[in-house]
């Protein structure tokens, strides 16, 4: 891959995997676009319908992508409730790119999930060929997208993958309404009030993944030398399989008084259910070097980092900070916004506080690396 085209970036996975391409390929190498306009990004970015075949030419025209990253399209529990519109984007959409890349010679991502299993397939270590019969119209279109893509690599040569993508713990966007979304929002309702209401039942197993070990995990397979990819749009991949309970135990290793109950929703308990409870992912690991990296207690570790690293400014430091000042006495000040320069120009201009705020955060970091080493030793075990 050397110029990439990723469509439906402002979703769950597009928000990170844009990032993750920009550090490997270089800012200007990959063109993120979204029907709807996204701030931030460090690199080119255009509106883009995916249901407009005209569109897509002409934005695939002037960047000249060799690789697009299909990943627009509506999820598992919101499309049971707007099944015409999931057809006509996860359906259309991917017709419109397979169709546009094969008049352009490019290579194609394409985005399945354990939603193309149903009741009726093997629940534990469900293999790589197995039955197939979802009962949600996501994973209807999760199946037929397989058949093809696998169908325009055998009819027109194009260079179609994909991957079987299981629940995935992401930590800088938010989930879109998906059934396994609960694995994602327990660690920021952890964080942020330390109870979470699981709408999926205690017992409910399914496959999950940490987002840097899916991001990894495209990279790995689109690099990959063709010659050995045997199941090439559709690999099983996952991780781990746990329920909310499970979840919940290897926050409490850093979070002792986590608490968590049920309001359990039928609908989307109802496709957890029809979902397998652990994947063999065995042709993945021999056809491409499939190799997660993360269990339950490191993506909490990981998760730990990445929040006391971005909690400098948030309101729960603000307030924590300001409780650290009236015990001091102090209690009038103007909270600082821009610690990050004094690492150029030391103290100057900075307010009269701020060597306590220095203080302050050397106590939080040092109470974490202590919460840290107890969840380490823990998982040593």
């Amino acid at each position: 891959m050397k110029r990439i085209l990723v469509d439906g970036c402002g979703g769950q996975i597009g928000t990170e995997l844009v990032a993750h391409l920009r550090r490997l390929y270089g800012d200007a190498n990959v063109m993120a676009s979204d029907f709807k306009p996204q701030e931030g990004h460090s690199g080119p970015f255009s509106l883009l319908d995916v249901r407009d075949r005209a569109a897509i030419a002409a934005l695939m025209d002037a960047f000249k992508p060799d690789t697009v990253m299909h990943l627009a399209g509506i999820l598992s529990a919101r499309g049971e409730t707007q099944p015409q519109a999931l057809w006509e984007t996860n359906m259309g959409g991917l017709y419109n790119i397979l169709e546009v890349a094969r008049e352009r010679r490019c290579a194609v991502f394409f985005p399945s999930s354990i939603a193309v299993f149903g009741p009726g397939t093997p629940a534990d270590l469900t293999p790589q060929e197995t039955i197939q019969r979802p009962t949600t119209i996501y994973g209807v279109s999760k199946v037929a997208g397989e058949l093809l893509c696998n169908y325009y690599h055998l009819k027109y040569g194009l260079d179609v993958r994909g991957l079987r993508f299981p629940g995935l713990i992401s930590y800088e966007a938010l989930p879109g309404g998906g059934t396994t979304d609960y694995a994602v929002h327990i660690y920021y309702a952890a964080r942020a009030q330390g109870r979470y209401t699981s709408y999926i039942g205690a017992g409910s197993y399914m496959d999950m993944m940490y987002m840097p070990d899916a991001l990894d995990a495209v990279v790995r397979l689109m690099e990959a030398d063709p010659a050995r990819l045997r199941h090439r749009c559709a690999f099983n991949i996952s991780a781990m399989s746990f329920d909310p309970e499970e979840i919940a135990a290897s926050i409490r290793k850093v979070l002792p008084d986590f608490k968590l109950d049920y309001d359990v929703d039928p609908v989307r308990q109802a496709i957890a259910d029809s979902w397998p409870n652990s994947l063999d992912c065995s042709a993945a690991r021999e056809e491409w070097g499939f190799a997660p990296r993360y269990d339950l207690d490191a993506i909490i570790l990981d998760r730990c980092r990445y929040d006391n690293l971005q909690a400098d400014f948030s309101d729960d430091a603000k307030t924590k900070f300001q409780a650290y000042m009236k015990a001091k006495g102090v209690t009038s000040f103007a909270f600082p916004q821009d610690v990050a320069k004094a690492g150029s120009e030391g103290y100057a201009g900075q307010p009269a506080y701020f060597k306590d705020w220095l203080a302050f955060r050397a106590k939080t970091i040092y109470d974490f690396m202590g919460k840290v080493r107890v969840c380490g030793a823990s998982t040593a075990t």
